[in-house]
């Protein structure tokens, strides 16, 4: 199994864990990360520029690679990290035997469904995948965080940066 082959969504969407038996967990650990009620002066958010799929573990090390850059410079109240999609869609994989006398054993392409091996989020161009927020200071901090999760994703993505406003209390 290769996550290349899960790149490129193919056909309807498989969903329903209720009906589906023996479906993997999600590696996903953690959604958001740091202080999520503090008040940050930037928003960066990852966002990718083609449609497609984004397996799960690939989430998975995108969130631990942006959090470690930001939890080692600004401790674990500096910033607030988050993860806007979650992976929906079951993945299946026909497995083929690769052994002598496996032709004897194993069916073919006939009754080719395929078991659960994972699970995937359908994204669409422009969607954010990743959001963090952080004070103005560490600008070029959450950059370069971005950059390292960017690098962990399987889709071409940018990093947008946008300054936030101070709402003023009544």
């Amino acid at each position: 199994m290769r996550g290349k082959c899960y790149r490129f969504s193919k056909g309807m969407a498989y969903t329903r864990k209720k009906y589906i038996h023996g479906s993997p967990q999600n590696k996903i650990s953690k959604f958001t990360m740091g202080d999520p009620a503090g008040s940050f002066d930037l928003r960066a958010s990852l966002i990718v520029l083609d449609g497609g799929q984004i397996r799960h573990n690939a989430l998975e090390a995108a969130r631990i690679a942006s959090n470690k850059v930001l939890f080692d410079k600004l401790g674990e109240k500096g910033y607030c990290l988050r993860i806007m999609v979650y992976p929906h869609m079951i993945l299946r994989e026909n497995k083929m035997m690769a052994f002598a006398g496996a032709d004897r054993l194993q069916e073919g392409m006939r009754k080719a469904f395929g078991k659960p091996i994972g699970s995937a989020a359908r994204v669409k161009p422009d969607q954010v995948i990743i959001i963090s927020e952080v004070p103005s200071a560490a600008l070029d901090l959450v950059k370069v965080s971005m950059r390292v999760g960017s690098s962990k994703i399987p889709l071409p993505c940018r990093v947008e940066i946008v300054k936030l406003e101070k709402a003023i209390a009544p």
